[in-house]
Protein backbone atom coordinates (compact mmCIF):
# COMPACT_ATOMS: atom_id res chain seq x y z
CA UNK A 1 0.00 0.00 0.00
CA UNK A 2 1.51 3.52 -0.47
CA UNK A 3 -0.25 6.22 1.40
CA UNK A 4 -0.29 10.03 0.23
CA UNK A 5 -0.05 12.61 3.24
CA UNK A 6 0.46 16.37 2.06
CA UNK A 7 2.07 18.51 5.13
CA UNK A 8 0.40 21.46 4.09
CA UNK A 9 -0.45 24.46 6.29
CA UNK A 10 -3.87 22.62 7.59
CA UNK A 11 -1.37 19.60 8.75
CA UNK A 12 -1.24 19.25 12.48
CA UNK A 13 2.81 19.78 13.51
CA UNK A 14 4.58 16.98 14.65
CA UNK A 15 1.66 14.49 13.51
CA UNK A 16 -0.78 12.92 10.98
CA UNK A 17 -4.51 13.05 11.00
CA UNK A 18 -6.83 10.98 12.73
CA UNK A 19 -8.15 9.23 9.35
CA UNK A 20 -4.61 8.69 8.21
CA UNK A 21 -3.21 7.38 11.93
CA UNK A 22 -6.75 4.74 11.73
CA UNK A 23 -5.94 3.61 7.98
CA UNK A 24 -2.13 2.21 8.74
CA UNK A 25 -3.03 0.88 12.17
CA UNK A 26 -5.46 -1.42 10.60
CA UNK A 27 -3.42 -1.79 7.41
CA UNK A 28 -0.46 -2.84 9.93
CA UNK A 29 -3.03 -4.99 11.89
CA UNK A 30 -3.57 -6.49 8.73
CA UNK A 31 0.23 -7.73 8.52
CA UNK A 32 0.37 -5.10 5.19
CA UNK A 33 3.36 -3.46 3.78
CA UNK A 34 2.81 0.51 4.28
CA UNK A 35 4.56 3.12 2.15
CA UNK A 36 4.18 7.04 3.26
CA UNK A 37 5.04 9.84 1.20
CA UNK A 38 4.19 12.99 0.10
CA UNK A 39 2.24 14.27 -2.83
CA UNK A 40 5.17 15.08 -4.24
CA UNK A 41 6.69 11.46 -4.27
CA UNK A 42 4.38 9.50 -5.72
CA UNK A 43 5.28 8.44 -9.00
CA UNK A 44 8.94 8.21 -8.26
CA UNK A 45 8.24 5.67 -4.88
CA UNK A 46 5.59 3.51 -7.30
CA UNK A 47 8.70 3.52 -9.88
CA UNK A 48 10.70 2.41 -7.55
CA UNK A 49 8.69 -0.76 -6.17
CA UNK A 50 9.57 -3.63 -7.23
CA UNK A 51 6.47 -4.55 -7.27
CA UNK A 52 3.28 -2.57 -8.05
CA UNK A 53 1.08 -1.32 -4.77
CA UNK A 54 -1.76 -3.05 -4.54
CA UNK A 55 -3.51 -0.17 -3.98
CA UNK A 56 -2.84 3.97 -3.41
CA UNK A 57 -4.75 5.74 -0.62
CA UNK A 58 -4.72 9.63 -0.84
CA UNK A 59 -5.65 12.85 1.27
CA UNK A 60 -8.72 13.90 -1.06
CA UNK A 61 -7.36 17.36 -1.15
CA UNK A 62 -4.33 16.04 -3.55
CA UNK A 63 -6.28 13.88 -5.69
CA UNK A 64 -6.00 15.92 -8.86
CA UNK A 65 -2.00 15.37 -8.43
CA UNK A 66 -1.99 12.01 -7.26
CA UNK A 67 -4.20 10.92 -9.86
CA UNK A 68 -1.96 11.85 -12.57
CA UNK A 69 1.01 10.35 -11.07
CA UNK A 70 -0.62 6.51 -10.32
CA UNK A 71 -0.92 4.34 -13.19
CA UNK A 72 -3.80 3.41 -14.64
CA UNK A 73 -3.97 -0.20 -13.96
CA UNK A 74 -2.95 0.95 -10.18
CA UNK A 75 -6.31 1.14 -7.80
CA UNK A 76 -6.69 4.69 -6.35
CA UNK A 77 -8.85 6.11 -3.69
CA UNK A 78 -8.84 8.41 -0.77
CA UNK A 79 -8.91 8.41 2.77
CA UNK A 80 -12.30 9.91 3.01
CA UNK A 81 -13.63 7.59 0.70
CA UNK A 82 -12.56 5.32 2.74
CA UNK A 83 -14.39 6.66 5.60
CA UNK A 84 -17.35 6.99 3.57
CA UNK A 85 -17.53 3.07 3.35
CA UNK A 86 -15.83 2.70 7.41
CA UNK A 87 -18.32 5.40 9.04
CA UNK A 88 -21.21 6.12 6.48
CA UNK A 89 -23.17 4.64 3.36
CA UNK A 90 -21.09 5.25 0.48
CA UNK A 91 -23.90 4.52 -1.48
CA UNK A 92 -25.85 7.07 -0.54
CA UNK A 93 -23.38 9.26 -0.79
CA UNK A 94 -22.51 8.25 -4.07
CA UNK A 95 -25.46 9.49 -5.33
CA UNK A 96 -25.33 12.54 -3.52
CA UNK A 97 -22.74 13.36 -5.88
CA UNK A 98 -24.26 12.51 -8.88
CA UNK A 99 -26.82 14.90 -8.00
CA UNK A 100 -24.46 17.86 -8.15
CA UNK A 101 -24.58 18.17 -11.15
CA UNK A 102 -28.66 19.71 -10.73
CA UNK A 103 -26.98 22.33 -8.52
CA UNK A 104 -27.52 26.18 -9.97
CA UNK A 105 -25.90 28.96 -8.99
CA UNK A 106 -28.01 30.75 -5.34
CA UNK A 107 -28.71 27.36 -4.49
CA UNK A 108 -28.14 26.26 -0.67
CA UNK A 109 -25.48 24.17 0.73
CA UNK A 110 -24.83 22.89 4.42
CA UNK A 111 -21.43 21.97 5.18
CA UNK A 112 -20.71 19.91 8.22
CA UNK A 113 -17.85 19.04 9.86
CA UNK A 114 -17.77 16.69 12.84
CA UNK A 115 -14.90 18.15 14.72
CA UNK A 116 -14.01 21.42 15.96
CA UNK A 117 -10.88 22.38 14.38
CA UNK A 118 -9.80 26.44 13.87
CA UNK A 119 -9.63 26.46 10.07
CA UNK A 120 -6.89 27.89 8.97
CA UNK A 121 -5.29 29.15 5.66
CA UNK A 122 -6.89 26.98 2.61
CA UNK A 123 -9.29 25.40 4.81
CA UNK A 124 -11.11 22.27 3.04
CA UNK A 125 -14.44 23.08 4.02
CA UNK A 126 -14.14 27.11 4.06
CA UNK A 127 -12.21 27.65 1.12
CA UNK A 128 -11.38 25.01 -1.04
CA UNK A 129 -14.68 22.99 -1.35
CA UNK A 130 -16.45 26.13 -2.03
CA UNK A 131 -14.24 27.13 -4.18
CA UNK A 132 -14.85 24.05 -6.38
CA UNK A 133 -18.06 23.70 -6.01
CA UNK A 134 -19.09 27.40 -7.23
CA UNK A 135 -16.25 26.56 -9.98
CA UNK A 136 -18.70 23.55 -11.33
CA UNK A 137 -22.01 25.21 -10.96
CA UNK A 138 -20.81 28.26 -12.79
CA UNK A 139 -21.19 31.03 -9.83
CA UNK A 140 -22.18 31.89 -6.28
CA UNK A 141 -23.37 29.19 -3.86
CA UNK A 142 -25.16 30.19 -0.86
CA UNK A 143 -22.96 28.72 1.81
CA UNK A 144 -24.47 27.65 5.74
CA UNK A 145 -21.63 25.69 8.09
CA UNK A 146 -21.84 23.37 11.21
CA UNK A 147 -19.41 21.94 13.28
CA UNK A 148 -19.19 19.61 16.18
CA UNK A 149 -22.03 17.97 18.00
CA UNK A 150 -24.35 20.57 15.98
CA UNK A 151 -26.08 19.50 12.87
CA UNK A 152 -29.16 21.44 11.12
CA UNK A 153 -32.61 20.33 12.25
CA UNK A 154 -34.31 22.06 9.28
CA UNK A 155 -32.64 20.27 6.55
CA UNK A 156 -35.28 20.97 4.09
CA UNK A 157 -34.37 24.23 2.76
CA UNK A 158 -30.77 23.05 1.69
CA UNK A 159 -29.81 21.82 -1.99
CA UNK A 160 -26.96 20.11 -0.81
CA UNK A 161 -25.33 18.77 2.10
CA UNK A 162 -21.53 17.89 2.29
CA UNK A 163 -20.55 16.13 5.24
CA UNK A 164 -16.75 15.38 6.35
CA UNK A 165 -15.12 11.70 6.48
CA UNK A 166 -16.57 11.46 10.24
CA UNK A 167 -13.58 10.23 11.92
CA UNK A 168 -14.68 12.19 15.00
CA UNK A 169 -17.74 10.39 15.53
CA UNK A 170 -19.18 6.71 15.53
CA UNK A 171 -20.50 5.21 12.74
CA UNK A 172 -23.96 4.56 14.37
CA UNK A 173 -24.20 8.57 14.57
CA UNK A 174 -23.00 9.30 10.92
CA UNK A 175 -25.87 7.03 9.38
CA UNK A 176 -27.97 8.96 11.57
CA UNK A 177 -27.23 12.16 10.11
CA UNK A 178 -27.04 10.84 6.94
CA UNK A 179 -30.83 9.36 7.42
CA UNK A 180 -31.93 12.33 9.18
CA UNK A 181 -30.43 14.36 5.20
CA UNK A 182 -32.41 12.10 3.30
CA UNK A 183 -35.89 12.47 5.13
CA UNK A 184 -35.69 15.64 4.56
CA UNK A 185 -35.30 15.05 0.74
CA UNK A 186 -31.89 16.23 0.34
CA UNK A 187 -28.56 15.05 -1.72
CA UNK A 188 -25.67 13.98 0.54
CA UNK A 189 -21.97 13.51 -0.03
CA UNK A 190 -19.09 13.43 2.05
CA UNK A 191 -15.67 15.30 1.22
CA UNK A 192 -13.77 12.99 -0.62
CA UNK A 193 -16.39 11.64 -2.51
CA UNK A 194 -17.25 15.28 -3.85
CA UNK A 195 -13.57 15.89 -3.97
CA UNK A 196 -12.73 12.94 -6.75
CA UNK A 197 -16.36 13.82 -8.57
CA UNK A 198 -15.72 17.23 -9.04
CA UNK A 199 -12.43 16.43 -10.62
CA UNK A 200 -13.59 14.02 -12.99
CA UNK A 201 -12.39 11.08 -11.33
CA UNK A 202 -15.09 9.33 -9.33
CA UNK A 203 -15.37 6.06 -11.28
CA UNK A 204 -11.76 5.43 -10.70
CA UNK A 205 -11.71 6.37 -7.20
CA UNK A 206 -14.99 4.11 -6.28
CA UNK A 207 -13.12 1.13 -8.24
CA UNK A 208 -11.68 -0.66 -5.34
CA UNK A 209 -15.01 -1.31 -4.02
CA UNK A 210 -16.36 -3.06 -6.78
CA UNK A 211 -20.18 -3.79 -5.12
CA UNK A 212 -20.70 0.10 -5.37
CA UNK A 213 -22.73 0.89 -9.02
CA UNK A 214 -20.74 3.52 -10.79
CA UNK A 215 -22.90 3.70 -14.05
Amino acid sequence: MVLVTPLDIEAPKGRLILPQVQTIRDLLDNNARVMVVKEDAVGKSIEDLKISPSLVITDSQVFETVSKQVPSDVRLTSFSIIFARHKGDLTTLTEGARQVSDLKPGDKVLIAEACTHHPVGDDIGRVKIPKWLEKHVGGKLDFTWTSGAGFASDLKDYDLVVHCGGCMITRREMLRRIAKVRQAGVPIVNYGVLIAYLHGIMERALRPFEEISIS
